[in-house]
């Protein structure tokens, strides 16, 4: 099996330790509230604790408070969770938050339900999910979360912009579910698509959701660079907006099954 791709090595994982990075990602597309019903629905064991792993902000971890007697929101970014501690909800006696990798955080298992956002990809597959097979409940799942946005006029020039502009230039998209089946990591029991729902942004709301991104993120990218895109992108979208803000559609995305040890 051929090793993990050097684009998804942990060097471009670890710009979201950014302060700048996690101030810009409250402007990503939310998770429509079905997905956590979702969520809440897989976990058959008790009791309903739960770990959020590459957490962020807390976005799925904080909107699973309603469904568990327990979260562990864990991230390697001190100043995501900083951020996620101050959204309504951060504070919550039920959330522990927890500063470090996946790889080899304290944990406090047994998890009902281990959800992975938009993070899981970046984390050293071979090691991460033997450790969240030990960690689950008899019946627990590994819950894979993403967001599927539809894509908007200007989707064919806003690739081109990205193109252009990552610093991730080796980057190429990942079938993540078929490169962990094939490694011997997860099997896949079922998947789920929410009904999109729409959502909105400014313009500038929506310019500074990009530098949320690894490959974008102002401090690798350099200022000349950063204004650059930022210069692009407005003129790109400015003619779908009305009284510049821009409309969105996004549906969330739940793939489930077992974590397993490798081959």
């Amino acid at each position: 099996m051929p090793a993990k791709p050097d684009y998804l090595g942990q060097h471009f994982g670890d710009a979201f330790q950014d302060g700048d990075v996690a101030a810009a990602y409250q402007y990503r597309a939310p998770y429509p509230a079905a997905t956590f019903a979702l969520l809440a629905d897989l976990m058959q064991d008790e009791p309903r604790a739960a770990l959020d792993v590459g957490c962020g902000r807390g976005e799925i971890a904080r909107n699973l408070l309603p469904h568990v007697t327990q979260v562990d929101a864990l991230d390697p970014s001190a100043a995501m969770i900083a951020a996620g501690r101050a959204e309504p909800g951060g504070d919550d006696p039920r959330l522990r938050w927890i500063v470090g990798y996946a790889e080899d955080a304290p944990l406090a298992p047994p998890y009902a339900l281990i959800t992975a956002g938009q993070s899981l990809h970046w984390m050293d597959w071979d090691v991460v999910l033997p450790r969240f097979a030990a960690a689950l409940s008899p019946h627990g799942k590994l819950a894979i979360v993403s967001t599927d946005e539809t894509p908007p006029p200007w989707a064919d020039g806003l690739r081109q912009l990205i193109a252009r502009h990552s610093t991730n230039q080796a980057y190429q998209p990942v079938d993540l579910i078929g490169e962990l089946a094939a490694r011997g990591l997860f099997v896949r029991e079922g998947e789920a698509r929410t009904p999109p729902e729409p959502f909105a942004r400014t313009v500038e709301a929506y310019i500074a959701m990009f530098h949320s991104m690894s490959s974008l993120s102002r401090q690798r990218m350099g200022a000349e660079a950063a204004t650059a895109f930022d210069r692009e992108l407005r003129a790109l979208v400015a003619p779908f907006a009305t009284e510049g803000t821009l409309p969105l559609e996004v549906a969330g995305w739940v793939t489930w099954g077992r974590p397993l040890v490798g081959t």
